[in-house]
């Protein structure tokens, strides 16, 4: 027989979930048991670390990892619900430097041929890959309960290890190339085990040093001044200005304000705010060659405000990142005011995601839709680090909502977040005739940060750009290790919700 492993694909979702209730049919063994949100979560969060084995097309095993960093303990005791945030890898840390197993599965006609073996390969390979030092998993000690009368699960492993007894999973395990360090208790709800499980480790051969590197983006927020222009080139000229003044302060990333291109209505000669706003739909390809050439030129990342699309006859409020090697991704408000429905026909989106960029992992909420905490959760929950929110806010009370709500967020889901908004006038344009805004960026509130939580802000209703150094290391810490750590610390087990989070078209 052949076994064949690649990695796992949402096609592969009920076969893994029906290959795990064959494996562990003990109601007992609670933390085991993989549900559909539960592989769905895994292959969202790291694709890459989830593998399937099969025969004939068939799925007879299966392995979930994901990365992390144990902090300054490496060897640390942990449960095997707090490493996997409950079995949905929300935790997971593309920038961790162990590979934890979190789950081998095998079908039981298949076992003993090695097909776990074969499973673990392919983790090593990932180690190597990725140049990830180390492999750590925790152990089922799955034969400890029938000698528990007569030892502890520390000397039952060490017996195992030294060939006086054969565990059907540690042994394994070790003559996998694993080395027991230590037996954790509490670590797994399992009767086999007595809750109790193994601390093993893989070192990868091939891991070649790398000196630590501080990770950091730097980033700027255009506060932007709403004036009369004559033409588009007027338009570009203020564009093109702020972003000069933002790669001179050496940023990786430039946010412009909710509906910048508004600004095109002060030389558009039309009669009403729907017809304005189906006009500017015109200026798409101009506004993406405007910025494409300005990322290009000045290699940053901007994010262009939000403009109005023409989306399969519906007009959508659009934000659109450029990056310098001139690909694009585009993120629809998602929640539409009444304000905007009633006077402009603007519809909501319906598709919410991560884009992975050289610096780092973003997303994006238009103004309102940061006002929404399960939008930004799902950011979180696919690996965001920073969430840049464009807003545009007529008064003070509208600007103060997306200002709390954004810092709500940041702290809440241990992340940055950063805000640009518009300010001035436009005394023919109906709809857009006043700004209000005070731009800013936000972190987590914990002792690795400023202490209010306020990384940069500007002064309220005053053209600016404001700047600001993103310290990824120091999240890292604060999720990991911090005074609270509402990540780790979550109750999925109480509140659940979804989000289907589809690709957006580019």
């Amino acid at each position: 027989m052949t076994y064949a492993v690649r990695n796992a694909t949402f096609n592969d979702v009920e076969a893994i979930v029906a290959l795990n209730e064959r494996c562990y049919p003990d109601p007992a063994e609670a933390d085991a048991v993989w549900r559909q949100r539960h592989v769905e979560s895994h292959l969202r969060a790291f694709a890459e670390g989830q593998f399937v084995a099969e025969l004939d097309g068939h799925v007879v095993g299966s392995a979930t990892a994901l990365m992390a960093s144990l902090g300054r303990d490496p060897y640390r005791d942990h449960t095997w619900v707090g490493i996997t945030d409950d079995g949905m890898l929300h935790n997971h840390d593309p920038f961790g430097d162990t590979l934890y197993g979190v789950d081998i599965n095998v079908h039981p006609e298949h076992r003993r041929r090695g097909v776990a073996s074969r499973l673990y390969e392919a983790r090593k390979a990932l180690c190597q890959r990725r140049n990830v030092r180390r492999m750590v998993v925790g152990g089922r000690l799955a034969g400890y309960r029938e000698r528990s009368t007569a030892m502890t699960a520390a000397e039952y492993a060490k017996r195992v290890e030294g060939g006086e007894f054969v565990d059907p999973v540690l042994t394994m395990q070790l003559n996998n190339g694993f080395t027991l360090r230590k037996v954790m208790p509490h670590y797994i709800r399992d009767p086999l085990s007595l809750d109790h499980g193994t601390f093993l480790e893989w070192i990868n051969p091939r891991y070649r040093f790398r000196p630590k590197q501080d990770r950091a983006v730097r980033v700027s927020c255009v506060q932007y001044h709403m004036r009369k222009i004559a033409d588009f080139d007027g338009f570009a000229q203020q564009v093109g200005y702020f972003v000069d003044v933002a790669a001179g302060y050496g940023a990786d990333f430039v946010l412009f304000p909710e509906l910048l291109t508004a600004q095109l209505m002060s030389f558009i000669d039309v009669k009403t705010p729907v017809e304005a706003i189906r006009r500017l739909t015109d200026f798409t390809e101009r506004l993406d060659s405007l910025f494409t050439k300005l990322a290009h030129d000045f290699q940053v990342c901007i994010i262009g405000g939000s403009h109005p699309v023409l989306v399969e006859g519906e007009i959508l409020n659009i934000a659109t990142l450029y990056q310098p090697d001139g690909s694009t991704f585009r993120q629809p408000k998602l929640h539409i005011t009444p304000n905007e429905r009633r006077w402009w026909g603007v519809s909501g989106g319906d598709t919410l995601s991560v884009v992975d960029t050289p610096k780092a992992r973003v997303g994006i909420l238009i103004c309102y839709d940061v006002e929404f905490p399960e939008a930004a959760r799902y950011l979180a929950d696919q690996g965001a680090e920073v969430i840049f929110v464009p807003f545009c806010t007529d008064d003070r009370q509208g600007y103060l909502r997306v200002r709390y709500c954004a810092q709500a967020r940041a702290v809440e889901n241990q992340l940055y977040v950063a805000t640009a908004g518009t300010v001035g006038n436009l005394p023919d344009t109906e709809n857009m005739d006043i700004q209000y805004a005070q731009s800013a960026v936000f972190s987590p509130s914990d002792f690795a940060f400023a202490r209010d939580g306020i990384l940069v802000e500007a002064g309220a209703n005053t053209e600016t750009i404001i700047t600001t150094d993103l310290d990824f290391e120091a999240l890292r810490e604060s999720i990991n290790a911090g005074s609270v750590r509402q990540r780790a610390d979550r109750r999925p087990d109480l509140f659940t919700y979804g989000f289907t989070g589809r690709s957006p078209s580019k």
